[in-house]
């Protein structure tokens, strides 16, 4: 009934979460949270840089298919 598919490189969900905290997330809390001093742009500059990051090395991970190995996953399914 469920079939297992194997990646083919496309697992980019992570990738945009993380640019969706870097950029959204953590500049909305920092204008939402009051009086904004030195330790939260800080922390919100800390925390986006580490998001951005995250997201540039998940990129890369996924983003080494190649097209040989693509060929091959094809030739072994048949």
């Amino acid at each position: 009934m469920f079939t297992s598919r194997a990646s083919t490189g496309s697992g980019y969900t992570r990738t945009v979460a993380y640019l969706a905290v870097a950029f959204i997330f953590s500049p909305a809390v920092l204008v939402v949270s009051r009086p904004v001093g030195f330790i939260a742009i800080s922390l919100a500059i800390a925390c986006s840089a580490l998001c951005v990051t995250l997201a540039w090395l998940n990129w890369r991970k996924f983003s080494q298919l190649s097209i040989a190995s693509a060929e091959s996953r094809r030739v072994a399914a048949k």
